[in-house]
């Protein structure tokens, strides 16, 4: 009874003192709110309802009446560079830089903002030099994937791989595709100079850090046909379809030219029809129907692209089926079929493009890269129609 007593005496107290402390709290934040500036609440409303605009011209006000608030400039800078004003972005985060005032992490984060607004303005050389300057501080990773896509913009895969191996997520499948292909693009290089060996060493580096590198099989292919060994050439393209049988279609073409080379024309036809039956493409039937008509005929031709059109209907098809009719009609129908594929061909146009897996950007051409997302292999080459037929 003494215990729940002295309770009872001081649960008014404990009331008391928590009433004490709320007081001082909300006296603190009135304190506070008050002596903001009102453009800075007005600033925050407009970011709030989403106007950028009203958001920066209330933030610069803000920043003429109390120019030591260190955190206004900050997202000042911020806005200026998501509306797209560099020049003044990088004003902003300058000055900030340049203050003596601030302590090492906020000088740490204004020359992180300041690098990016350089980045954004397309100023490669000067946000290269501060994102170096961040590499071993608390922004080493963020300014190591800055200077990343620098070199890629730049095109210095050299440099591109050396800073790719300081990521931390250097052996995931994702880091694998991209380095692979920086080695690519140097052996790319090196072909294209006559430089062999150098090629070879390159393509041997993007085997081994990906092993599923199509790409690195169809440069080894062309560098043994470079070398006059057409016949190790076909075997090389031969494995593309273990690694990724999507890409047999870069191949195709480059199999048959060797294989007729090599005096083996019909062995090099006969894979790449069992290739289509396997694995069907748009592109690989164009193909196969070139060559089997150029060595079987057209009505060979024609009953081919028939059969592949009931397998697998398509107006890409359609429209080579159009062409074998054309060289297998009689004269009199020829018009009538020409014109029926020249309307084909309006509507083929739209669906005969390449797509971007990842961000949906279309092009007329094969791209190892994307030119919208920066992706590598998010192009596999297929036409968008075929995508836009699967389940």
């Amino acid at each position: 009874m003494e215990i729940e007593f002295w309770w009872l005496l001081a649960l008014p107290l404990f009331f008391a003192l928590g009433w004490l402390a709320a007081r001082i709290d909300i006296r603190q934040v009135v304190s506070e709110s008050r002596s903001l500036p009102q453009a800075y609440l007005t600033g925050l409303n407009c970011l709030l309802n989403d106007q950028q605009d009203k958001a920066i011209d209330a933030f610069t006000e803000a920043v003429k009446i109390d120019p030591q608030t260190i955190e206004l400039h900050f997202a000042l800078g911020s806005l200026f560079r998501r509306r797209g004003d560099t020049t003044r972005a990088t004003r902003v985060h300058q000055n900030l830089v340049d203050r003596e005032d601030l302590t090492d992490t906020q000088r740490l984060e204004a020359l992180a903002a300041l690098g990016q607004d350089y980045l954004k303005a397309g100023l490669l050389d000067r946000a290269e030099a501060v994102f170096l300057e961040l590499r071993g501080t608390r922004y080493d990773e963020s300014s190591t994937r800055y200077l990343l896509e620098i070199y890629q913009q730049e095109k210095d895969w050299a440099k591109a791989i050396e800073v790719a191996k300081a990521l931390p997520d250097n052996q995931s499948v994702h880091w694998r595709t991209e380095v692979s292909n920086f080695y690519c693009e140097l052996a790319s290089t090196a072909l294209a100079n006559s430089m062999r060996d150098e090629a070879r060493q390159h393509i041997d580096d993007a085997l081994a850090i990906n092993r599923r590198c199509v790409r690195a099989s169809v440069l080894m292919g062309d560098l043994l046909v470079f070398e006059g060994r057409d016949d190790e050439a076909v075997e090389a393209w031969k494995r593309v379809e273990n690694q990724d049988p999507e890409y047999l279609a870069l191949v195709g073409e480059r199999v048959m030219v060797a294989s007729v080379r090599l005096g083996r024309g019909e062995q090099g036809l006969v894979l790449l029809r069992a290739w289509q039956d396997k694995h069907p493409s748009v592109d690989l039937l164009d193909q196969v129907f070139k060559w089997v008509l150029e060595a079987q005929g057209a009505q060979v031709a024609y009953d081919l692209v028939r059969e592949e059109l009931k397998r697998n209907p398509t107006l890409l098809g359609l429209e080579k089926l159009l062409e074998a009719a054309n060289l297998t009609a009689l004269p009199e129908q020829r018009g009538d079929v020409e014109l029926v594929k020249q309307l084909i061909h309006t509507h083929t146009r739209r669906v005969a493009r390449y797509r971007c897996a990842a961000c949906g950007f279309k092009s007329r051409q094969f791209q190892w890269r994307c030119p919208a997302c920066g992706g590598w292999e998010t192009y596999p080459p297929r036409r968008s129609e075929e995508f836009d037929l699967e389940p």
